[in-house]
């Protein structure tokens, strides 16, 4: 039986989830990748970070919606936080690399990012046109 959760997202665009991972100091490992969970069981993910007590976190795209799917072993979950603030932290990134990845296309620089207390990101871009 196996003890696998799968979580949708709204995580598209897969540069931005590697970058907003490894904001959060969870580089993940790219490419077809085993996942591993209960009892040494794993399911195949394109992107997983591996964790020192063997449950570790993947990243599966669902082709119907074109996102990425959490897949882990919910029930021995060890993060430092429950996987909804895990994954609240992952999207505020994911939307911040997607923001500066944008901005910067349209040949906007980022002029003052700011980390408030209340966990907000306050973002300053400007662009001088010649």
């Amino acid at each position: 039986m196996s003890h696998f959760s799968t979580v949708k997202t709204e995580l598209r665009d897969r540069q931005a989830l590697v970058e907003a991972l490894c904001d959060l100091g969870h580089p993940p490992a790219e490419g077809s990748c085993q996942v591993r969970g209960y009892r040494g069981q794993t399911v195949t993910a394109d992107m997983a970070i591996a964790q020192a007590d063997g449950v570790d976190i993947g990243f599966r795209l669902n082709p119907d919606s074109g996102s990425y799917e959490l897949v882990t072993d919910l029930e021995l979950w060890k993060q430092p936080i429950p996987v909804e603030r895990f994954l609240a932290k992952l999207t505020q990134r994911y939307a911040l690399r997607s923001i500066l990845a944008s901005t910067a296309e349209e040949g906007f620089q980022v002029s003052e990012q700011t980390s408030h207390l209340d966990g907000s990101i306050e973002l300053v871009v400007t662009r001088w046109d010649a």
